[in-house]
C-alpha cells in the first residue's frame, strides 16, 4: 500500500519539489512507484463498476478498422499500438478518454511522429470532417 502513496507523490498535480535520489536511497516502494505505469491499476482501490453489454458506435468501429489498416501497412505493429494507447498517454488521458478514444488520438500521434502527415494536415483535416458533421447535423 505504502508505493500507491509513493504514486500519488510522484503524479503532477500532487507533485512535490524533491531532488532526484541517489541509487541506494531508493528502497523496493519507491522504485515500484517510480516503474509505474498508468495503465497498471491492479490492486489499487476502486468503487465496484456495472457491467453493461453495450453495442459499439459507429465511430468505434471506424476507429478499430484504422488501427487495422494501419497495421497491415507497416505504420505501427500491435506492441507499439499498445504501448502508446496504454502507456504513453499519462494518468489524465489515460483515466479521462474512452476505449477507442485512446485508439484514435494514439493513431494520430503515430502519423504525425512517423511523418506520415504534417500536423497541420491532421488539423485541417480534423476542422473539415468538423464543418461537415455540422451541415448534416446542425443543432
Amino acid at each position: 500500500m505504502r508505493h500507491i502513496d509513493l504514486v500519488g507523490q510522484l503524479q503532477p498535480a500532487l507533485h512535490r519539489p524533491q531532488h532526484a535520489p541517489y541509487p541506494d536511497a531508493i528502497d523496493h516502494a519507491l522504485f515500484r512507484a517510480y516503474m509505474r505505469t498508468s495503465h497498471d491499476v491492479g490492486g489499487e482501490p476502486d468503487i465496484p463498476i456495472r457491467w453493461e453489454e453495450k453495442q459499439e458506435e459507429q465511430w468505434e468501429v471506424n476507429t478499430y478498422v484504422t488501427c487495422e489498416c494501419l497495421a497491415w501497412r507497416g505504420i505501427w505493429n500491435a506492441e507499439e499500438r499498445r504501448r502508446r494507447q496504454n502507456v504513453d498517454l499519462g494518468q489524465t488521458q489515460y483515466l479521462g478518454l474512452p476505449y477507442y478514444g485512446r485508439w484514435l488520438l494514439s493513431a494520430a500521434r503515430i502519423l504525425v511522429d512517423k511523418q506520415h502527415v504534417t500536423l497541420t494536415e491532421l488539423i485541417n483535416k480534423i476542422e473539415e470532417v468538423r464543418k461537415r458533421h455540422e451541415k448534416k447535423s446542425p443543432r
